[in-house]
């Protein structure tokens, strides 16, 4: 196994186990039906973490966190690109997710209950990095809002769901 193979797939480890989670909350927590008012409520607070998470991957964009956080871990730093496309494409999976939620479909929950969780545990784990590192780390600027958008969201899932 190549070097930034391995460093992607140790350094995402945290996100598979997320995954992981989310699935699980997924399959065990049917969505509830509800008026469409209450669809439109989850909406608008699933919109406002996509934006805050969209903000939150500029500024880790910016300051290089595809670079330092593999190197925190002692790995190489992750491809650029592969960075920019994983969340280009998480946050349009989010998107279509968050316009489809009317429609009660349970496959559309995963990425919703991903977002929710990644987003708290962000809105923790980027001061602990700051901390570790003894300055600032990338993403750090962002994540105290990302991690009350992932815990709002969480909270708005949880009503929404049996």
């Amino acid at each position: 196994m190549n070097d930034q193979v391995r460093s992607v797939l140790l350094g995402t480890a945290g996100l598979s186990a997320l995954a992981t989670i989310a699935l699980v909350l997924t399959v065990s927590r049917a969505p509830r039906d509800a008026a469409l008012p209450a669809w439109h409520r989850l909406r608008r607070t699933a919109a406002f973490a996509i934006a805050v998470h969209l903000v939150h991957f500029m500024e880790e964009w910016y300051a290089g966190f595809h670079v330092r956080f593999p190197e925190m871990l002692g790995l190489v730093a992750w491809p650029a690109t592969m960075f920019a496309l994983f969340n280009a494409a998480w946050i349009a999976v989010w998107i279509v997710c968050a316009a489809l939620l009317p429609s009660g479909r349970r496959a559309i929950w995963f990425p919703l209950w991903f977002l929710a969780l990644a987003s708290a545990v962000n809105g923790v784990a980027h001061p602990l990095l700051s901390i570790a590192a003894g300055s600032y780390f990338p993403g750090l600027v962002t994540a105290p809002l990302a991690g009350i958008a992932g815990v709002v969201l969480w909270r708005a899932l949880v009503r929404s769901s049996r």
